[in-house]
């Protein structure tokens, strides 16, 4: 059987079993329930809210659809709520860009707004582990790649180097928004087939820009940290579009 969804009724207004979902939340929010804390028992849940145990048990599929609410069995089981991973939820999401035939140009219009921002405003704030953890991404990928599989893997690793930055935010909102679109540009390029053939001037600015960022970043000094990361936001996007129409090329002839 498929998970539960929302529904609507034929004239577009939600079904009863969403209504209640969205009422639980509500409640859950008010009552200032965490991850772990135990939602009331069915019958509580049907005196609560005046439902069938049929609409309630439909709500509750629909929460654990959503990844809001957890369900277990047996001594000590119930429901239970949830939160949910950044890895969830950017799974979730990708599904509505799924069928929507992403550009280069979409993501990166993207990136040149937000990521110079993040830096920024992370540059004098990271510890020395921090930084640690941006060199240690950086030499995995020390030296050129040498076969398609080697760019591949450098090329999932670099972009794993501006989603450690976005995790390191403390803005919520924007360090998940460029994990996304990070996350969203290595997909587009391992299923494109971007990094063939292996492209060494890609590697080496790339290489030498998240250098200048890292000093940037443990110099406390915002403005260049801005500035290195728009000129590599800039020159990161000539190069694969460049790539891109490289292997469209290679596919028409």
């Amino acid at each position: 059987m498929p998970p539960a969804t929302t529904r609507s009724t034929p004239e577009g207004k939600p079904s009863r079993p969403t209504q209640v979902a969205e009422a639980i939340k509500q409640w859950v929010m008010q009552q200032g329930l965490h991850s772990g804390d135990r939602l009331p028992s069915e019958p509580e849940l049907i005196a609560r809210f005046g439902m069938s145990k049929g609409t309630i048990r439909e709500a509750t599929r629909i929460l654990e659809a959503q990844g809001l609410v957890r369900t277990r069995s047996g001594p000590g089981g119930g429901t239970f709520v949830h939160q949910m991973s950044p890895e969830r939820a950017r799974a979730l999401l990708s599904n509505y860009f799924y069928f929507r035939d992403l550009t280069l140009n979409d993501i990166y219009q993207i990136r040149m707004v937000l990521e110079p921002e993040l830096v920024a405003h992370l540059a004098g704030t990271l510890t020395e582990d921090q930084l640690a953890q941006l060199e240690a991404v950086m030499a995995s990928y020390a030296h050129p790649a040498e076969t398609a599989e080697e760019e591949r893997e450098q090329h999932i690793a670099s972009l794993r180097f501006h989603g450690l930055l976005a995790e390191m935010s403390d803005n919520p909102l924007m360090g998940f928004i460029i994990a996304f679109v990070t996350q969203t540009l290595s997909d587009l390029t391992v299923y494109r087939k971007l990094y063939d053939p292996p492209n060494h001037q890609l590697w080496a600015k790339g290489k030498a820009y998240q250098a200048r960022l890292v000093a940037a970043l443990r110099n406390g000094d915002g403005a260049e940290a801005r500035r290195v990361m728009a000129l590599h936001m800039a020159t990161a996007q000539s190069l694969m579009q460049a790539q891109e129409a490289e292997v469209i090329r290679r596919f028409m002839t």
